[in-house]
């Protein structure tokens, strides 16, 4: 399979395409502006109400919505990081003071967020979920610092490897080796990206990541609440830190200071691949050129074709999204009712997969797949789902079709959906409904014409027009608008119809072609 990732530039956001087969099947956007409350960000923040009922609080980040903690969120290490907190002042020795913090003292598990919270106390938090509708962030006290191989656990106390490692003796040798190079008071997750790698490697990364929290330690020891203690890589590299592997033939990047950024990050991790990151110099816009603007076009609709003339339709509410599979034009009669069904649904499912991981969609999702009878069917279509998801990095539960042919998924959901406007704005009416006097579109052409002849003075024009007022600027033989024109202004006029202008639309253009502003 051949991934490609795009990324487009530009004054606004950076938008990243991942392909698989020239296929569009993840899109990610990060606004080109300061960030806030996005995923991974770690904050000092201020307990602002205890809400006892549900054993959780209230805290202030800095957002106009209030983010939410539930106390088995604060974490069994959440006495040590408040005692830091609290006892942190800038005259002392953070690093020393650091290693001599107690990390036994354990949080009861059955305890009550009145015994540990009281309003207007400073707390370390970081974000698990990004504000949604008109709910805040959802925190944890369990800070986690995330690197390629290795994530970062500050006052953690025993070190975890990744269940995708299968080999007793690699996981026996890695054990060993972050025990060699761990300071004291941390604890290690680590990631399958670690299989393999020498101590060099592993060394180096963790003194990236512990430099990164001990960096944050000015900024809690003057306590100055809310604020921002650091935050996760940019949305590129760490998409490059979670996905990249052998499989990714190509990297294009159109802006030359991303571009260097994205090969140094490379060479930290995987040098041998530096080489397939290239700078796109095309004239034409980078998505337009990949093809990715149309796939975007066609896959975030209300309505998404899948093959033979079968469609989704999804809805987006509050509660939960809803998908409706449909055969369309497909034969729904006869014997192989049954079949076609099955067929519609298994390429529904795999259609369905990818746009839950195309739209982030998250939360609950109700499939209303085409009723089939067969037994046999209803398992395989589950099974078929429960495949095409099984390399979907976030956490998902898929339960067995209802009797009503209902699917029911749970995805996580830490983000927004992502949501793309593929309806345009009427270029006419320009959204109003209501477009200016047709009849005076004549004297509108006019008045630029005048322009173009007195004050740049050109004598030569291209115009393209809607047809309808091509037909009415030529007519009649000698007395035409378009031959009064050219005596008038004692200019060349070359009028081209177009089908793709609005009524009220018009263009002109030099000799060589080129559109005059």
């Amino acid at each position: 399979m051949e991934k490609d990732l795009i990324i487009d530039v530009n004054q606004q956001e950076t938008v990243i395409a991942l392909l698989e087969d020239h296929r569009l099947v993840e899109l990610n956007k990060e606004a080109n502006t300061d960030r806030a409350f996005s995923l991974r960000d770690v904050y000092l923040g201020k307990v602002k109400k205890l809400i006892p009922t549900l054993n959780a609080a209230f805290v202030d980040i800095g957002d106009k919505k209030d983010a939410f903690v539930h106390y088995l969120d604060l974490g069994l290490n959440f006495k040590a990081f408040d005692y830091f907190v609290k006892q942190m002042n800038p005259n002392r020795d953070f690093k020393q003071f650091f290693s001599s913090v107690d990390v036994n003292n354990i949080l009861e598990k059955e305890g009550k967020i009145e015994n540990v919270l009281t309003p207007g106390q400073p707390i370390i938090v970081q974000i698990v979920k990004e504000p949604i509708s008109t709910k805040g962030s959802r925190l944890t006290g369990e800070i986690s610092i995330a690197g390629r191989n290795i994530v970062l656990l500050p006052f953690g106390d025993k070190i975890s490897v990744s269940q995708k490692i299968s080999s007793k003796e690699e996981k026996k040798r890695l054990e060993r080796l972050i025990y060699s190079i761990l300071p004291p008071n941390y604890g290690v997750i680590i990631r399958t990206a670690a299989e393999g790698k020498n101590a060099a490697v592993l060394d180096a990364e963790l003194k990236l990541l512990v430099k990164k929290w001990e960096d944050s330690w000015s900024k809690m020891a003057y306590k100055n609440v809310p604020e921002l203690l650091f935050t996760e890589n940019s949305k590129t590299t760490t998409i490059l830190r979670d996905l990249l592997n052998d499989s990714f033939s190509n990297i294009y990047v159109n802006d030359e200071t991303v571009y260097q950024e994205i090969k140094e990050y490379i060479s930290t991790i995987l040098p041998e691949y530096e080489k397939i990151v290239k700078l796109y110099k095309g004239h034409e816009p980078i998505l337009d050129h990949f093809e990715v603007t149309k796939q975007i076009k066609s896959a975030f609709g209300k309505v998404v074709p899948i093959r033979q003339g079968a469609y989704l339709v999804i809805e987006h509410t509050e509660a939960l999204h809803v998908v409706d599979v449909n055969s369309g034009t497909r034969v729904k009669t006869g014997k192989d009712q049954e079949q076609n069904a099955f067929d519609v649904n298994c390429h529904a499912a795999q259609e369905i997969a990818r746009q839950l991981k195309l739209r982030d969609m998250g939360g609950i999702i109700i499939v209303d797949f085409i009723d089939m009878d067969s037994g046999e069917n209803r398992n395989a279509l589950l099974k078929k789902m429960q495949e095409l998801m099984a390399n979907d990095r976030a956490k998902h539960n898929i339960l067995p079709l209802t009797k009503f042919g209902l699917m029911q998924i749970t995805r996580q959901r830490v983000r927004p959906a992502t949501e793309i406007e593929t309806m345009e704005t009427c270029p006419t009416c320009h959204g109003t409904g209501k477009i200016s006097s047709s009849i005076l579109i004549d004297e509108t052409i006019e008045r630029q014409l005048a322009f173009y002849v007195k004050e740049k003075g050109l004598t030569s024009f291209g115009l393209r027009v809607n047809p309808l007022v091509e037909a009415y600027l030529t007519k009649g033989m000698f007395n035409s608008i378009l031959r009064r024109w050219k005596k008038k202004y004692k200019v060349s006029i070359n009028i081209t119809a177009s089908g793709e202008m609005g009524i009220l639309d018009f263009i002109w253009t030099d000799k060589q072609g080129e559109q005059l502003s």
